[in-house]
C-alpha cells in the first residue's frame, strides 16, 4: 500500500470513493462535477487543505482530505480532517492508519500546530480507531454549525 498527496489526475478517483462515503455517512446531496471541481480546486490551491490518496495494487481505494485555518486560541495555523474514507475491501488492512500517519507528518511538517475532526456520536468504530492515534473528545465543547 502506497499512501501520497493526491493530484488533479486523482480527481475523479476521490470523486468516485466520496460519493461511497457520502452513502455510507447518509450525506444527501452528491453531485459528481460540483465535487470534481472542488477536489480540483483544494488540489490546485494547496493552502487552503490538502488531500492524501492510498492506493493498492495501483488503485485508490482511500483519501483523507484536511482543510486548514487559523487559531489565535491554539496559537497558529490547524487542520481538521474533513473526510476519510477507505473501501471496504481495503479496511482493516492498515490503509486508514497509513493516511492519518501520513497527514500528520506532513501537516506537522507545514507548521499545522492541531489537527481536529468531527465525528458521528454513534460512530464507534471509528471512535475506536481514532482513539488508537491519541484522538479524544475535546471536553466541554461541543460542534455548531450554520449553513450560509
Amino acid at each position: 500500500m502506497l499512501v501520497r498527496l493526491a493530484s488533479t489526475a486523482d480527481v475523479a478517483a476521490v470523486a468516485a470513493l466520496v460519493e461511497r462515503y457520502w452513502e455510507f455517512e447518509s450525506i444527501d446531496g452528491f453531485d459528481r462535477l460540483r465535487i470534481e471541481t472542488l477536489l480540483a480546486r483544494l488540489i490546485s490551491e494547496p493552502q487552503h487543505g490538502a488531500c492524501w490518496v492510498g492506493e493498492a495494487e495501483g488503485r485508490v481505494c482511500g483519501y483523507l482530505l484536511a482543510v486548514f485555518m487559523f487559531s489565535l486560541e491554539h496559537g497558529g495555523l490547524m487542520a481538521e480532517i474533513d473526510e476519510v474514507f477507505v473501501c471496504d475491501e481495503s479496511r482493516s488492512a492498515g490503509l486508514g492508519a497509513l493516511l492519518v500517519t501520513r497527514a500528520e507528518r506532513d501537516l506537522a511538517e507545514r507548521g499545522m500546530v492541531r489537527l481536529q475532526l468531527q465525528l458521528g456520536v454513534h460512530n464507534e468504530r471509528a471512535r475506536r480507531f481514532y482513539e488508537r492515534y491519541a484522538f479524544g473528545r475535546r471536553v466541554g465543547y461541543e460542534l455548531l454549525d450554520k449553513a450560509l
